[in-house]
């Protein structure tokens, strides 16, 4: 049998180990509100970071065996956020630009040269279906395709061995509207060097406002 003292100490030692972590977690808490309190921060500061394309849209230009499309006369409520173009891949030549819909709905523009323009339509809308449903822009009929996660708008052009599939989570009047002011013109240009504009005075904005906060803090 153990000692009567040997259990002693060993309870006091225990009590004390948990006296110890009780300290700890405390310490810890505190440094955490510490932090919360004087780093600064924006609970309603907006996520969605704009990006600018007019890179990306020039050199596709120079690159693509198609005519490469892109919005003009959209209002500064469409924020472009994602921008690629591929030369070579299983798509064929593909160009996408992405953005944030009013509404904060997701629409893209799609472009591929693939041989087989059903299998890329059924890629970039996550296998939505065609209809017998069709809505005409700039003097071309697009076909309505509708999906359980992506409705599209499609527009085949054999001529320039050409598939533009408008697509996203944002309504068909938002689709519509995207649809509706694609040019491959200086248009388009000048509307993506305005979203890079725009993009580098948020960005100048927010910087500036994280220095005021730092200077007050």
């Amino acid at each position: 049998m153990r000692d009567d003292g040997v259990v002693a100490a060993d309870k006091q030692r225990g009590k004390q180990s948990v006296r110890d972590m009780v300290i700890s977690l405390g310490v810890i808490v505190l440094a955490a509100w510490v932090i919360y309190l004087f780093v600064p921060h924006d609970e309603h500061q907006d996520p969605v970071k704009p990006v600018s394309y007019r890179v990306e849209l020039d050199s596709a230009r120079r690159a693509a065996p198609y005519p490469v499309l892109a919005p003009h006369g959209l209002s500064d409520d469409w924020r472009p956020t994602s921008v690629t173009y591929e030369p070579e891949g299983q798509q064929g030549a593909a160009w996408h630009l992405g953005f944030m819909a009013p509404g904060d709905e997701y629409a893209a523009v799609e472009q591929s040269d693939q041989s087989r323009p059903a299998k890329f339509i059924e890629d970039v809308t996550h296998k939505a279906s065609k209809t017998a449903k069709t809505d005409t822009f700039g003097g071309e009929k697009w076909t309505r395709y509708e999906g359980e996660k992506y409705d599209a708008l499609v527009l085949e052009d054999p001529e320039n061995k050409v598939t533009t599939v408008v697509t996203g989570t944002a309504s068909f009047a938002r689709l519509g509207e995207l649809a509706d002011s694609l040019t491959s013109g200086k248009a388009a240009e000048e509307a993506a060097s305005k979203a890079a504009d725009e993009a580098a005075r948020k960005e100048a904005d927010k910087a500036a406002e994280g220095t005021d906060e730092s200077g007050k803090g």
